[in-house]
């Protein structure tokens, strides 16, 4: 029986893999390949996670795969994507999860500086008003 609900399992890891990956399709050509990318490390480095952690993963990345759908399915002359970050859920990672969070974050700047134009650059020419134009840092205290 146990081997039926490992393979029960692993099914939907890889109908939650797959939906992220398309999803991806549906982003901007660098985001897609970063994002393919991250998605790819982090099923990977969860493979063999402890049992306590692989409902907590699960959650989050389908939390994530809803969210990415809704963004791109709307009808818009611009696509926000992503979520604010508050304050509350820093508090709530380890110190390791939110070094990988500088580090994506760091990346995903890097990423977005050498290949497409800025965003603030892209939400201007799309017209949306200014108040969706600001940069907030990620970490607190601007780092």
């Amino acid at each position: 029986m146990a081997s039926l609900r490992n393979a029960s399992h692993l099914s939907r890891v890889r109908v939650l893999y797959k939906t992220i990956l398309r999803l991806h399709r549906g982003l901007p050509p660098d985001l897609k390949a970063f994002g393919d990318e991250y998605a790819r490390d982090e099923f990977r480095r969860h493979r063999n996670a402890e049992a306590q952690f692989v409902p907590i993963f699960m959650k989050e990345w389908t939390n994530y795969a809803t969210t990415l759908a809704g963004q791109l399915g709307k009808k818009t002359s611009y696509k926000v994507l992503g979520v604010p970050l508050h304050a509350k859920s820093f508090s709530e990672m380890s110190d390791e999860q939110v070094a990988q969070l500088f580090e994506l974050f760091n990346e995903a700047q890097r990423t977005s500086e050498q290949e497409t134009p800025s965003l603030s650059t892209r939400l201007t020419t799309d017209n949306v008003t200014p108040e969706l134009n600001t940069h907030k840092p990620l970490l607190p205290n601007g780092s």
